[in-house]
């Protein structure tokens, strides 16, 4: 290979490889380094004799071609770091020496340049390896676009153009199917080194789609005029978005809608009829977490930072649509604000209170105020208090740290007694929608009044039987089933 070969050589390395080109000519120095030495070493040993006392020095002829002779060498004293080649960046002419002696490359032989091929390749490959990595880790989280090339147990390999990546069943949209061919849109949210190679995972259930969406379909966002602060996903059923403008003149939501809603539109059917919530940030957690909530309407949020808790307070009529089915509005709006949040009504409220006062007071070593303390700091239930360290716990209290430990341990024990005692009420509500149907046994009237008058003596509060409901006229009661059956 003359000089001008080796350097298109290089070139289309580094244009199709986007490998640096020093970094190609050093590889290909160091190759033929090592391709002289193995070459050197093995030539002047099968020369030297075999049994001998003393060092003999050997004369070898490196160049056929009237090239200066190298001197008497012992392999013995051959280092790598003697050989010294270059590689000329403009001409791509090659020169070797070994100490002051010019050396002729091309004498090397097949076997020595075999071994410089495949060194040569391999540090091509961790160069392109290394490239693709650092190129992609510094885009996590930002959205690309790739064709599916295979699909395998859901899995879909997405061509990127020069590398490839794969978006797992777990990081598409529940419901979605993808086919061979078709064009898809995710973010990157890993960068792996597996041996040799870059695995790049990528995503379309991550919180940052949703945010690449907003950047690419809203001029405002990409210009900085509206900034999204916070972003919360249930991939494929709800996300919430926090938006703010630092102009007062446009309306960050509305902008965020568009004209009929046509901005919003073209998000929701990238994420195939995902329902987005436009929330309008603020600074104040007690006007953030009503926007949050919405559209249930709130009626007071109690902060407590101690516990990074609020508890918001609604109508009874709100309760359920505050909370959201199956939980999902509360949390996504305790995933967008950082806060744990708590709904309840009036009245629940007051009945944990009443609880949480009577749990505190077996607490050792705590006294009314502190009780009182506890749950202004928002402590409700044993399990709040585990979350405390005993250091803050006796400066919050006035209590030795020893006598805060000891409350620490004591709160850890009850508060798992609490849960078994949860989940046996479960199990016995589980029980008893099994046995719906079944016919409750006669309770004696004797007996019945003996339990009533046991009742008065007891801590807890007796169970009260309801009285039987009147037959209507008309209805007729069937006796061995806990049905009415209408005339």
């Amino acid at each position: 290979m003359n000089g001008q070969d080796l350097i298109r050589g290089v070139d289309l390395l580094n244009r199709e490889k986007n490998i640096p080109r020093e970094l190609i000519f050093s590889s290909i120095e160091k190759a033929l380094r090592l391709a002289i030495t193995k070459w050197q070493i093995t030539t002047l040993a099968a020369a030297k004799p075999k049994k001998t006392k003393k060092k003999e020095k050997i004369e070898v002829l490196l160049d056929a071609n009237g090239l200066p002779p190298m001197a008497e060498v012992d392999p013995d004293e051959i280092k790598e770091e003697d050989i010294h080649v270059s590689i000329d960046r403009q001409n791509g002419t090659i020169t070797a020496r070994y100490k002051d002696e010019i050396l002729s490359p091309e004498t090397v032989g097949r076997i020595a340049a075999q071994s410089a091929k495949q060194l040569m390749i391999q540090n091509f490959r961790e160069a392109e390896s290394e490239q693709v990595f650092n190129e992609y880790n510094a885009q996590k989280g930002d959205q690309l676009q790739g064709q599916v090339t295979r699909l395998e147990k859901g899995a879909a390999t997405i061509s990127l153009g020069k590398v490839e990546a794969l978006l797992p069943r777990s990081e598409q949209i529940p419901g979605e199917t993808h086919h061979v061919g078709e064009r898809v849109k995710a973010v990157i949210l890993e960068v792996r080194r597996v041996g040799h190679r870059v695995r790049i995972v990528l995503s379309r259930t991550h919180p940052d789609f949703v945010r690449r969406l907003f950047e690419n379909e809203i001029p405002e966002i990409s210009d900085r005029t509206i900034e999204i602060k916070a972003v919360s996903r249930e991939a494929g059923y709800r996300s919430k978005v926090a938006v703010s403008s630092i102009d007062t003149k446009v309306d960050c939501v509305g902008a965020c809608v568009g004209v009929r809603g046509s901005r919003i539109k073209n998000i929701v059917d990238e994420l195939g009829g995902e329902r987005i919530d436009i929330v309008r940030w603020n600074d104040s957690l007690q006007v953030l977490i009503p926007y949050a909530l919405q559209p249930a309407v709130v009626e007071e949020v109690f902060l407590y930072p101690k516990l990074g808790r609020a508890i918001v307070l609604v109508k009874d009529d709100q309760l359920s649509l505050a909370i959201g089915r199956r939980g999902q509005n509360v949390r996504l709006a305790s995933k967008l604000v950082g806060w744990d949040i708590d709904i309840m009504t009036h009245d629940e409220l007051n009945v944990v209170i009443e609880k949480a006062e009577g749990w505190f007071s077996l607490l050792p070593n705590v006294t009314s105020e502190m009780v009182e303390g506890f749950i202004e700091e928002g402590f409700l239930s044993y399990e709040d208090i585990t979350y405390m360290e005993p250091a803050q716990l006796a400066e919050m209290t006035g209590l030795t740290e020893g006598q805060a430990e000891d409350l620490v341990a004591f709160a850890e024990e009850a508060a798992e007694q609490v849960e078994q005692e949860k989940l046996a009420q479960q199990e016995l509500a589980a029980s008893e929608e099994d046995d719906e149907y079944a016919v409750p046994a006669p309770v004696p009237a004797a007996k019945a009044k003996v339990s009533e008058f046991d009742s008065l003596f007891s801590d807890s509060p007796a169970e009260t039987v309801e009285p039987a409901a009147p037959v209507a006229e008309g209805e007729t009661v069937v006796a061995d089933e806990d049905t009415s059956i209408k005339e």
